[in-house]
């Protein structure tokens, strides 16, 4: 009888609450294809990628017949490029990105990361080079992904590569309609190493050779558990919140082994991040006004993001002991209906967003803001996530679109996934003898723990 009732409970999630796989994302080694001919080195990593991906799409789909669970997303991530094309001492790097978008669409995945640089202490020739290839990477390639991780809590955060991603991304955003190039391309401090969602996901160096990773999403499931909880106090309410995440967890984990097993790869982890969409029911922004708050943005917000959060970790934790990647929620104002509408009415602005990202998965993703931004602002922007992540310990990103030719109540259509962003106001003050500094600002004391 239990069976039956948790069969029927997961139809009903599926159905009712929008309850899917939103990644199983393949992860593959390229350290080893390295090459002072850069030609030969991207031959090398064009088939090795084709060779590990090739069955990926289609195990996929058998799985989601056999299960009748929805896999939204293939994709794949692979070491980052500024490491595997450093051997070959090009200046430009774009050729690297056609590579991985050439792989891509031979696979049929809907996604490739990993043309990334870590550059949290410093950086390389190949890390420079990559950092100036960026805008041209992604206004001439459909699929691929970028990401650099300018900060640490051990090494502090580098600020000359903080200001080269300010102006690369208002260089992407310039290069590409609606400014899409930009929604490409993440600026991390603690960057992970398994995170399976794009566009900050890369294999990391310390992985082993391939794996397959899966990424959950449930934030309609949770949004009902939190409903059927009205009333209640919050402990009560966190209980039934980690139910939820359990569930939700399990079957990720289910659909990640299989995968790895019929792929016959190591399977890597699953990630509980909720991550929303743009279609009703789907959204976190919900989950929190669920808790009693009458609009996103009202004070109280952030503490009902860290119940939401630490609750969905304790529950996912205890269903598997795979559980990595960035495992939270993520609060993508153009992916979140409920987020968009909160932007539009003026509930949340970007110091509220600043504030909750000190509590979620991430930082402030898919914002847009006017096209006319100065990159010092972007620059200060990713200044500012990267101290909290620093000073907490945590990843935090930006994912900044300066949307060309928008003004502050514009509104920009991404479509798909992406969904549609207000464009948000910034501060009308200069920062720019600030981010004109440049050098390293320290780690902080606590991040020394040896």
């Amino acid at each position: 009888m239990d069976t039956a009732s948790n069969i029927l409970e997961t139809i009903e999630m599926i159905s009712e609450d929008r309850l899917d796989i939103r990644t199983v994302t393949m992860g593959i080694s390229l350290l080893d294809c390295a090459d002072s001919d850069g030609r030969r080195a991207r031959r090398r990593c064009c088939e090795r990628i084709v060779k590990r991906a090739a069955d990926l799409v289609s195990v996929c789909e058998a799985i989601e017949t056999e299960l009748g669970i929805p896999i939204i997303n293939k994709r794949v991530s692979v070491t980052p490029i500024a490491l595997v094309a450093a051997a070959s001492r090009e200046s430009d790097l774009t050729p690297w990105a056609h590579m991985l978008d050439e792989a891509a669409a031979a696979v049929g995945v809907d996604f490739i990361g990993g043309f990334s640089a870590l550059v949290e202490k410093g950086a390389t020739a190949s890390d420079l080079a990559l950092i100036d290839s960026i805008p041209e990477a992604l206004s001439s390639t459909k699929v691929v992904c970028s990401s650099v991780n300018v900060g640490s809590s051990r090494a502090g955060i580098n600020m000359d590569a903080v200001r080269a991603m300010g102006e690369a991304i208002t260089a992407s955003a310039r290069a590409t309609e609606n400014g899409l190039g930009a929604a490409k391309l993440v600026v991390f401090a603690n960057s992970v190493g398994d995170n399976p969602f794009m566009a900050g996901a890369f294999h990391g160096v310390e992985m082993p050779d391939c794996v397959v990773s899966v990424g959950v999403s449930g934030p309609g499931v949770v949004t009902r558990a939190i409903a059927s909880a009205s009333g209640e106090p919050f402990d009560a309410l966190a209980e039934t919140v980690k139910k939820s995440a359990f569930k939700i967890t399990r079957m990720g984990e289910l659909v990640g082994r299989m995968a790895a097993e019929r792929l016959g790869v190591d399977f890597g982890i699953v990630d509980l991040s909720l991550a929303p969409t743009s279609e009703i029911g789907d959204s976190v922004a919900r989950a929190l006004e669920a808790m009693g708050l009458e609009r996103v943005g009202a004070h109280g917000t952030t503490a009902a993001l860290a119940l939401l959060n630490d609750a969905v970790k304790k529950g996912g934790l205890m269903a598997c002991s795979r559980v990595g990647g960035l495992s939270g929620s993520f609060i993508p104002v153009s992916e979140d209906e409920g987020m968009i509408e909160a932007a539009e009415v003026g509930a949340i602005s970007l110091a509220k967003l600043e504030a909750m990202t000190a509590i979620c998965s991430v930082g402030l993703d898919m914002v847009a803001v006017p096209g006319d931004t100065p990159s010092s602002t972007i620059a200060g922007m990713i200044a500012d996530e990267a101290a909290i992540g620093v000073m907490n310990h945590k990843t935090t990103a930006v994912r900044i679109i300066p949307a060309p030719g928008t003004a502050p109540g514009d509104v920009v259509e991404f479509g798909g996934l992406l969904g549609r962003a207000p464009v948000m106001p910034v501060s009308p003050y200069s920062n720019e003898a600030f981010i004109g500094r440049g050098g390293l600002m320290p780690a902080p004391v606590h991040g020394f723990k040896n």
